[in-house]
């Protein structure tokens, strides 16, 4: 078959499918919670596994024997069904990097509103974020939380030429579209000398925020604020980061330029973003399929709700931060070199 034939895109589309219903299952299995009793409980028995979740027998045998072959759980000779302990990780440790599942969490909620996509494609009218519901929320909150709450303040902060020295010596923090919480929450309890303030729009993720903070014991040095970025007050703060959320703001320019008045003349201010290519490469590596495919499912949808709004997408290359970052003041945007980034990029904007 050549590369553009009808029979290399249908094998390749059926594998799709394939992974498609593959993901599905792995929802099914964590909105169950088949998967937390096998890790939990231990092994089980189709019955057994119904028993434990108050779920139906015939159903979880399917499920079991389908997990099985398609690698994830191990069948033993007795019969019972295994959940290794790396799978169990990547499926339920919400605290390590290798947990992926929150992504298949979030693609459920955006596939459950294809049909009000469709529409809004036809109009040009957005779909705004709550139109895909608190599941789609949470996953957001889960998915960052491992990178933000661990990685962040013990990987990426002392890559990061100054901010370990300005944030030990007691920095005020501005953490604009702060979500979960869990980069304040990971940075107050990295430094215990920094008070932190997160901004969110989003009221069921700042009311998660609350509590996540309350339970890492960093309540009383780390506030969240219902409020929105491009009217952000406050300050003036020593640190400001915009992480994993300006290509969502519908107007990015001026939320830039609310974060410089925001910002002491000495600050450092950081933007960490999705790793989208400079240029447009077609056909592009799995990264920037990836960040299409949320683009069109739910960041496009979401920016473009707004009247004006900018409609950047998950794809904010370079050049267009730049140019955003130029209209609101900003000198330059210097790309760090930091490792152990994932699908991300940090800047940082030059004042």
């Amino acid at each position: 078959m050549t590369e553009h034939s009808a029979g290399a895109l249908s094998e390749r589309m059926v594998g799709q499918v394939l992974e498609v219903a593959e993901a599905a299952s792995v929802w099914l299995g964590g909105r169950l919670g088949w998967y937390a009793s096998l890790h939990g409980d231990g092994p089980a028995t189709a019955e057994e596994l119904a028993a434990r979740t108050g779920s139906g027998a015939r159903y979880a045998r399917e499920w079991l024997e389908q997990q099985a072959v398609a690698g994830i759980l191990v069948r033993r000779d007795d019969e019972r069904y295994e959940l290794p302990a790396g799978h169990a990780e990547a499926l339920l440790d919400v605290d390590s990097p290798a947990c992926t599942a929150p992504l298949v969490r979030q693609l459920v909620a955006a596939v459950l509103q294809l049909p009000v996509l469709a529409e809004a494609y036809r109009t040009g009218e957005g779909v705004p974020w709550q139109a895909f519901g608190e599941e789609m929320s949470r996953a957001q909150g889960d998915a960052n939380r491992p990178m933000l709450r661990h990685v962040l303040p013990r990987v990426w902060v002392p890559q990061i030429p100054g901010l370990p020295a300005r944030l030990a010596a007691g920095a005020r923090v501005a953490d604009i579209g702060c979500g979960h919480g869990w980069s304040a929450i990971g940075l107050a309890a990295a430094y215990p000398e920094i008070e932190v303030d997160g901004f969110d729009l989003d009221a069921a993720a700042l009311e998660a925020a609350r509590e996540n903070a309350a339970e890492a014991g960093v309540a009383g040095r780390v506030r969240f604020h219902r409020a929105d970025a491009a009217e952000l007050t406050g300050g003036p703060y020593d640190v400001l980061m915009l992480i994993e959320c300006l290509h969502d703001m519908p107007y990015p320019a001026e939320v830039l330029s609310a974060v410089r008045r925001a910002a002491k003349p000495d600050a450092i201010t950081l933007v960490v973003d999705e790793a989208a290519d400079p240029v447009l490469t077609a056909p592009g590596d799995e990264i920037q399929r990836l960040l299409y495919g949320f683009s069109l499912l739910v960041c496009l949808p979401d920016s473009l709700s707004h009247p004006h709004s900018a409609g950047v997408g998950t794809v904010m290359r370079p050049g267009t931060l730049a140019s955003f970052a130029s209209s609101a003041g900003y000198a330059g945007v210097e790309s760090l070199d930091v490792s152990d980034t994932g699908i991300w990029r940090i800047y940082r904007l030059v004042a």
